[in-house]
C-alpha cells in the first residue's frame, strides 16, 4: 500500500526540533506556598504541561514541595509528589527549611511560587531572592506594602533570583508586562486609569436599579465572586494596592496612604463582625441608589474606577461615566486598564479581559514562571 505521508527524512525539522529541545534541557525545581484555590489550580496546570514542556522546550519542571500555613509536603518524604494532587506525607511548615530544600545544594535552578496572601511570607522575598531563588507571586502585599521592603526586593532581584508578579494586577491579563514593555522601550507614562476589581466590575454591571445593591452583594458572595468578607472588595483597598503596584513599576515611589480611596462600606459597618455586616447589608442600598440616579440623570453608567496621573494624584472610587466611554461597555468580571503615554497620548492603549477567577490567575502565574525559565542557562 502506498502512503500519502512523506517519510520523516523529508521533514528534517521534526527530529532536530526534539534534539534541540533536549540539547537545551533545563531543570527547574519548584516549591509552591499556599495550595488554596489558585495554588491548587496552578498545580494542576503545571502537571498537565510537564510532558509537553519537556518535549517541546527542554524544560523539566520538578515539583519539590508544597507548603500550607501549618503543614508542608516535600518530595524527599514522598517521591511521588509530582504525580499526585493530594498530600500524602506532611510535616510541620518551616519556610526556611522549605526554601532550603527547594534551593538544594547543587546550585540548581530553583523557584518559589507564593500563592498565599500572607504578609509574613512576602517579608521573606528579598532574602530568598538574594540567595538565588526565583520568586513568582500573585501576592499583592509585597509589591504594595512598605516602600522600604519593595526597594529591598527590587535590589535583591537585580543581583540574585528573578522576581515576577504579573498576577498581582488583573489576574492573568498582561498589565504589568505591557507597562514594563512601554517603559523599557523608552515610552513615558502619563496616566493610568482602569477597572481593577472583577468583583466590583460585576456589581456595577449588574446594578441597574431593578434590584437592591445589597441583593447583588449577597449574590456575588454566594457565587464566590467576593472575598469571604465582601468588605475586602467594597472598601476599595484591594484596588488601591494594584494602583500602587503600577505606580512603583513606573518608578513613582507611591504608598497606600498616597491613594485617595472611597469605600462603599459605611463607616459604622467597617469594623463590625462579618455576620453583623451581612445582616445589615441593606444600609448600602440608599447611598448606592442615589449614586446610580445621579449617573442616570447624566445619561451615564456607574463604574468603579482607579486612576493615577503623572503628578502623583491617585484615587479609587465610583464614577459616573458617559455611555461612549470604553469602561461603560465591560462585561461580567472584566478588568480594563487604559495606559496614556507619550506614544499613546491621543489614542490610549487598552488591556481588557476577565480579571478574576482561579484559572486565569493561575495561568498568569504560570506565564511568569515560563518567562523566567526561558532565560535559564543549561546546567549539567
Amino acid at each position: 500500500m502506498e502512503s500519502c505521508a512523506p517519510p520523516i527524512a523529508e521533514h528534517p525539522h521534526r527530529l532536530p526540533s526534539l534534539q534541540a529541545a533536549m540539547s537545551r534541557r533545563r531543570t527547574l525545581a519548584v516549591g509552591l506556598i499556599g495550595p488554596g484555590r489558585v495554588g491548587s489550580v496552578l498545580l494542576a496546570q503545571l502537571r498537565a504541561a510537564q510532558e509537553r514542556l519537556l518535549r517541546d522546550t527542554g524544560l523539566a519542571l520538578k515539583l519539590c514541595g508544597v507548603a500550607a500555613s501549618r503543614r508542608m509536603w516535600l518530595d524527599c518524604d514522598d517521591p511521588e509528589l509530582n504525580a499526585q494532587h493530594d498530600a500524602q506525607t506532611w510535616r510541620p511548615t518551616d519556610l526556611e527549611q522549605f526554601a532550603a530544600h527547594v534551593r538544594g545544594d547543587e546550585g540548581r535552578h530553583a523557584m518559589l511560587v507564593d500563592c498565599s496572601a500572607n504578609d509574613m511570607v512576602a517579608s521573606k522575598y528579598s532574602y530568598w531572592l538574594a540567595s538565588g531563588l526565583h520568586v513568582v507571586t500573585p501576592n499583592k502585599l509585597a509589591s504594595s506594602g512598605p516602600l522600604s521592603r519593595w526597594q529591598a526586593i527590587r535590589a535583591a532581584s537585580q543581583h540574585g533570583g528573578r522576581f515576577r508578579y504579573e498576577a498581582t494586577v488583573c489576574a492573568g491579563l498582561p498589565v504589568v508586562q505591557t507597562l514594563r514593555d512601554l517603559l523599557d522601550t523608552g515610552d513615558q507614562l502619563l496616566s493610568v486609569e482602569g477597572m481593577f476589581s472583577g468583583t466590583l466590575a460585576w456589581l456595577c454591571c449588574q446594578y441597574d436599579g431593578k434590584r437592591p445593591f445589597s441583593a447583588l452583594v449577597r449574590e456575588a458572595h454566594a457565587l464566590g465572586y467576593t472575598e469571604p468578607d465582601p468588605r475586602d472588595d467594597l472598601s476599595g483597598m484591594d484596588v488601591a494596592r494594584k494602583l500602587v503596584i503600577l505606580a512603583r513599576e513606573a518608578g513613582w515611589p507611591m504608598s497606600l496612604h498616597d491613594v485617595a480611596v472611597e469605600s462603599l462600606v459605611p463607616a459604622e459597618l467597617a469594623e463590625v463582625p462579618l455576620e453583623e455586616f451581612m445582616a445589615r447589608l441593606e444600609e448600602l442600598d440608599a447611598p448606592m441608589a442615589a449614586r446610580l440616579a445621579e449617573a442616570h440623570a447624566h445619561q451615564g453608567v456607574l463604574r468603579h474606577v482607579a486612576s493615577l496621573d503623572r503628578n502623583g494624584r491617585a484615587q479609587v472610587g465610583l464614577q459616573a461615566l458617559p455611555s461612549p466611554h470604553p469602561f461603560a461597555h465591560t462585561r461580567l468580571t472584566d478588568n480594563i486598564v487604559q495606559f496614556r503615554t507619550q506614544r499613546y497620548r491621543d489614542n490610549p492603549l487598552l488591556v481588557q479581559g476577565p480579571g478574576a477567577g482561579p484559572e486565569v490567575t493561575a495561568a498568569g502565574i504560570f506565564a511568569d514562571l515560563l518567562r523566567i525559565a526561558e532565560s535559564l542557562q543549561v546546567r549539567a
